[in-house]
């Protein structure tokens, strides 16, 4: 199951002896690759502590609708805007009552009403309450309006009774959960991107750095996580925010960079080398400011390791993803890049070129692969950051099926 990874999930958690299940069900949701909020109700915070579900979670939990220190947080508003799913679990025979008839009498019936995300409950409550002809009403009623019931199961009750109204086992759910999503080109991928510029020292106040903005990579970074990736940017220094759902590490220099790029083999599917590194570093960094004396100065520098190469040949080397940046004879240095350094697609584009080069809000490239090469013609880079992932997700799907075979 894959269709979790990146999924913004709002966990409901209503009064019932099978609240003791919603721990372990935060535990499997996170383990797919969602994000997990949680919400409780008065009665759910008698059978297990918020404590324990800010623990698994990472997060806050939300326990009160008109709570200002929650609200400064994430107002209720913004929280049933973030959820791509409210899932109630487990969802008692009252909060169905209370949602059917529209409600909003606290946080959580609140979030229910005023997102736009699709609401899945998992009921749990005595045989003989949901056999009731009013709980049933109400479950039609729910299903109606388009809400996913999950359950109830069949079988011994805590009260003795055997019967249906037992709430789904943890994995059931997440994968119930799961299969209200489409699925993605990069569901359950793990893909590392480096972008922006490195600083190489020359003294504590000066350095050797290029014009990279990052603005490519970060679009692309974005368009991964959209697309379903668990996402780790590589990032120079830059002015820009970190796109939602990616994990970023900052570095400074290609040693940096480099250390960082290494650190994720393994567990890194697919990387992306779309930072402007430094192919060269000063030898030796001085300890204090260097003055002005001389009508010029030398400086001694030397090869930084070659970021991509070093992924490419590696004993655990992802689907290797290369960037020529170049100011003259664009396709030819980038099939020989593809070539030289054993990449399985490189991006080529003309930074000579003012209105797609560094520090522009748009881009031109041309896709280069073993089969052949794609121009991709001007456009903004978050427009062309998601049909560059669409390429590289099909290009990988397609490796993956001939080495399977």
């Amino acid at each position: 199951m894959k269709q979790l990874s990146n999924r913004q999930i709002l966990l409901g958690i209503t009064g019932g002896i099978a609240a003791y299940k919603s721990a372990e069900l935060v535990r499997r949701l996170k383990d797919h690759g969602a994000d997990v909020r949680v919400v409780m109700t008065a009665a759910a915070m008698e059978f297990i502590t918020p404590l324990t579900l800010q623990a698994l979670s990472g997060n806050p939990v939300h326990t009160a609708l008109l709570d200002p220190e929650a609200e400064a947080g994430m107002g209720h508003i913004e929280l049933a805007r973030w959820a791509d799913l409210i899932l109630v679990a487990p969802a008692s025979a009252d909060f169905m009552a209370r949602l059917a008839n529209g409600r909003g009498d606290d946080l959580l019936t609140t979030l229910c009403l005023a997102t736009p995300a699709p609401i899945a409950l998992a009921p749990a409550m005595n045989q003989g309450m949901w056999r009731d002809p009013a709980t049933q009403a109400n479950a039609d009623t729910l299903r109606q309006r388009g809400v996913a019931l999950f359950g109830p199961a069949a079988g011994e009750q805590a009260c003795g009774d055997i019967g249906p109204g037992r709430m789904l086992e943890s994995e059931q759910l997440a994968e119930l959960a799961a299969g209200l999503f489409n699925s993605r080109a990069l569901d359950g991928i793990s893909l590392s991107i480096t972008a922006g510029p490195t600083r190489e020292a020359i003294d504590p106040v000066r350095y050797i750095s290029n014009h990279s903005s990052g603005k490519m990579g970060y679009a692309l970074a974005e368009a991964a996580a959209d697309a379903g990736a668990r996402v780790t940017l590589i990032s120079g220094p830059t002015q820009l925010p970190c796109p939602p759902r990616v994990t970023r590490v900052d570095v400074i220099s290609a040693d940096d960079m480099y250390k960082a790029s290494m650190a994720n083999m393994g567990s890194c599917d697919i990387f992306i080398a779309c930072a402007a590194v430094a192919d060269y570093r000063p030898a030796h960094i001085e300890e204090q400011k260097i003055k002005k004396q001389n009508t010029s100065m030398n400086i001694e520098l030397v090869r930084n390791p070659d970021i991509v190469s070093a992924v490419a040949s590696h004993d655990q080397r992802p689907f290797t993803v290369g960037f020529a940046a170049e100011t003259q004879d664009v396709i030819h240095y980038a099939k020989g890049k593809l070539e030289k350094k054993n990449l399985d697609m490189i991006i080529a584009n003309d930074v000579s070129d003012t209105r797609i080069g560094f520090n522009s809000d748009e881009n031109s490239v041309t896709v280069v692969d073993p089969s052949g090469q794609q121009k991709l013609e001007q456009m903004g880079k978050r427009q062309l950051a998601k049909q560059l992932i669409d390429l590289i997700a099909a290009r990988y799907a397609e490796q993956k099926r001939d080495h399977s075979s």
